[in-house]
Order: C-alpha cells, then structure tokens, then sequence
C-alpha cells in the first residue's frame, strides 16, 4: 500500500504543468464562456489519463462493493422472496439514517480538494479532523435512534410486505451496531477522494468485500459448524466487513504517508470557521438527500403495496440497477476531485476541461452497460431467483432502465463536478422536483390509476432520471459554478 499511495503523489496532474491563474479568473468565469483550448502544454491525452488515474480504482472499488451487495441478495434470495422483501425494507430507512454524515463528507471532499490544489496541506489535514469529528456525532445519534426505531422503520416501509417485517427488524438492528465504524469509513474515503487518492480506498473496501462475502457464506446457510442465521448473517457478515475497511481506513490515515495525515496529537476540538464551512455546502447536500429519501419512501410504499412478488422483483431490479450507477459515481469521483482542485488553483478552464472529458468516458462505460441490461436482462435477473414471475417482469424493467444509461451517467459525472464546485443548492433544488414530486406523483398515478402495476412504477423512475439529467445538464453549461467561494 506504500508503494501505492508514493505513486499516487509523485505522478502530477496536468493541472499541475500550468501557472496559476493565467488563463482565465473564477470571477470571469461567471460571465465568459471558456473557448476549449487547452492551455499550452497541456494535451487531451494528459486530461484522460487524469480522469482515468483517479476513477479506475473507484469504478473497480464501488463496482465489486456493488456485486458482493448483490451476491449478498442473492444468497439471501436462496430463503425466498419474503427474504428478499425483508432485506428491502431497510435500505431507506438506512439510507436515511446516513443523510446526515454523507451530506457533510460532500462538503469535505469539496474543501479538501480546493485545499489541495491551493497547496494549503495543513489546513486539509484540519478538514480531515473536522469532518471525522462531526461523523461520528451524527453516526452515534443516528445508530441509536435507529436501533430503537427500527421496527417503527420497518413497518412504515412495509406497506403490503408485513410478513417481512421481523426478519426486516432484526437486520436494521444489526447494522446499527456497526454504523459508527462505517460512517468514519465513509468519512476518510471521501477525503481520500478529495486529493485525488482513490487507489488506497479501493484496497481496503476490496479486502471488506472479500471477508463480507465469505461470512455471508458461513453465516447465511450455517457452513463449517457456524449457526445458520438467515437474514440475520447476511447483516452481521456486512458489519463485519465494515470493520475490516475502518481499521485498514485508520490504519492508513494515521501512518502519514499520504497527503491526508491524521495526528492524533492534534486533536479533534471544534474549529468553528471550518465547520461552518463543511456546513455551507454540506446542509444542501443533506437537504437534497432528505428531499430525495422522503420521494423513494413513498415511491417504495407504492411498490410494496403491489404484493411479495412485485416488491421482490423491484428489490431484485434496484440491486442490478445500482450496479449501472458505479461507473457514473466512479467518474464523478473524478470530477469532484479535478474540479475541486481546478478552482483551488484558480483554474477554471482546467476544471471545465477536466469535466467535459470525464463525460466523454463516462457515456462509452454507460452505452456498454446498457447493451448488457439490454439484450442480457432475463439471464441477469435469473442469478437472483428461479421464480418465472420475476425473470420475466425484471428483465422487462431492465430494458427501461438500459434506455436511462447515457443520461444517468452525465447527470451523477456533471452533478459530481458542482459538488467539487461547492454548488450543492442547486442540486438540492433539481432533487426536490424530480424525486421529490415527479417520481412519487407519477408512481402513484402510473399504479393506482392507470393500474400499471411494476412496469409503471418504473416508468415514472425512468422519468425521473431523464428530467433529472437535463437539469443538471442545464446547471452545468449556465457555468455559475465556476464563481462558488468557499
């Protein structure tokens, strides 16, 4: 791993082969229009080996973080589908638990990377411990609210699905145990991130995915003489990852050798101006993400109300979708992190350039994926399940969501590159109408009047998606974030 992370620091960015500033102010920005050059000495070339460098160990981590989840639900689906709806009920309620500590790692991969690229290491260093700081308040009051609410949770989410909610309950409860592990683990990998290091966060998720799956394998059925557990080993054995990668995490962090060096010595008392501004693009990062769980609870009510079958098949459908969003997050790691450190350069032709290549990659990975849920959709459903019901409705779903692949990768890469920018209002704004309003309206309206069933509860998703790319699109090239202080 030293080796590794050496290599990380001593190849230079292209941003790095020009002067600061000389091209074009962040002030100007805002009311020019970049003319696509290059600045001398800088190559296309030297652009996508950047965008390349930085996101192939974050598409091979999120992506195989990403199977091991569905290899997960499919060794859980081998107890049926009330097993598969019960391990479905959580994911919201999860996914809100964690708004709180994932809005402000937003804002600390920002800084971090403007930080970087202004050559202020120190004061990234400060931001590391700002960020861990708050991560874990917000990841100990959220595990203990969600340990005590978790049937609550569960039942709300339910809907049509009660026979789902012990097994449910139990499973929320168990990752709750570890979420202060996992939090802080989110909390170093996204800073990681912010410099530009997404190689190291690659190894020690990889070696959290190995040891998830082989206790998924001991503790799910009851193999080698340990207990079978069900639902209730498919929880402890993600924990159990989770731990492996938050000691590694550390592990990494407190060595010092990488840019980001955690001195304990240093201590972790609060720093107002810091936290302030963590808090500046992280509080519409976190508004976005409520408004955006708020919009998929009820989408997800809508569904379960459909039946075991339906919900299953949706459980199954989001599980493969999900796979499709790690080559936009991968990239979109990318342009937060050369965008960030673009403008910390004061180089916003860079971080416009770096943002219009990852894009151009992103879509070639995208249009391969969609060919594959495409033509492929029947056969990839089938390693969930041997139920015909939800082969042939999931491979269905699957060409929809095969139509969404180029779109749904501009968004996350463009939505990526405002966050390095610090403008997280307005895709909060984009979040609240489209899943917020257009996808749960339309859901409601697709399933309970037109009588659609799944497939219409998919179409207003899809619709979603599509509007929600346009309008990203549409915040990208006004180039307002270009003039973002933070």
């Amino acid at each position: 791993m030293q080796k590794m992370q050496g290599n990380v620091e001593r190849v230079p960015l292209a941003l790095d082969l020009v002067e600061e500033g000389t091209q074009l102010s962040v002030e100007a920005a805002g009311t020019q229009r970049v003319d696509g050059k290059l600045p001398q000495g800088v190559t296309t070339r030297h652009l996508y080996r950047d965008v390349v460098r930085i996101a192939w160990p974050s598409l091979v981590e999120l992506t195989l973080t990403q199977l091991t989840s569905m290899v997960d639900l499919m060794m859980v689906g081998g107890l049926g589908p009330v097993a598969i709806a019960a391990v479905g009920l959580t994911t919201q309620p999860k996914f809100l638990l964690m708004t709180m500590f994932m809005a402000m790692n937003v804002g600390a991969t920002a800084l971090v990377a403007r930080n970087k690229g202004a050559g202020r290491r120190g004061r990234a260093n400060q931001i590391l411990r700002q960020a861990l700081l708050l991560t874990f308040i917000a990841s100990a009051a959220a595990s203990v609210l969600g340990y005590i609410f978790a049937e609550d949770m569960v039942r709300f989410m339910s809907s049509g699905e009660p026979a789902a909610v012990p097994d449910a309950t139990v499973y929320l409860r168990i990752q709750m145990v570890g979420f202060i592990p996992f939090a802080l683990t989110s909390t170093i990998t996204a800073t990681l991130r912010g410099v530009g290091n997404s190689r190291t966060a690659m190894v020690y998720n990889l070696v959290a995915n190995v040891v998830n799956v082989i206790a998924n394998y001991l503790l799910i059925h009851g193999h080698f003489g340990f207990p079978r557990l069900e639902v209730a080993g498919a929880s402890l054995a993600t924990i159990i990852g989770q731990g492996v990668a938050f000691l590694m995490a550390v592990y990494v962090v407190l060595k010092g050798e990488n840019y980001l060096h955690l001195r304990l010595r240093d201590g972790f008392a609060p720093v107002a101006a810091d936290i302030k501004s963590i808090f500046n693009i992280g509080l519409p990062a976190m508004v976005e993400q409520l408004l955006m769980r708020a919009g998929v609870v009820v989408f997800i009510r809508t569904v379960a109300s459909l039946g075991t079958i339906a919900f299953a098949t949706h459980n199954i459908a989001m599980n493969i979708q999900a796979l499709s969003f790690m080559s936009g997050q991968a990239f979109a790691v990318s342009a937060t992190s050369l965008v960030g450190q673009s403008l910390g350069k004061k180089r916003p032709d860079m971080a416009q350039a770096y943002a219009n290549h990852t894009r151009r990659l992103g879509l070639i990975v995208a249009l391969t994926i969609a060919t594959v849920f495409f033509v492929f959709g029947r056969q990839v459903v089938g390693l969930y399940t041997d139920e015909l019901a939800i082969m042939i409705e999931g491979a269905a779903v699957l060409r929809l969501v095969a139509l969404t692949q180029p779109f749904q990768s501009s968004q996350f890469i463009l939505a990526g590159a405002l966050r390095g920018a610090g403008d997280t209002r307005a895709t909060a704004v984009i979040t609240f109408i489209t899943v917020m309003l257009v996808r749960p309206g339309l859901a409601i309206l697709n399933v309970n009047y037109f009588g659609w069933g799944l497939i219409g509860a998919w179409v207003a998703l899809v619709s979603d998606q599509l509007l929600r790319s346009l309008l990203v699109v549409l915040r990208y090239k006004s180039g307002k974030w270009k003039t973002i202080r933070i």
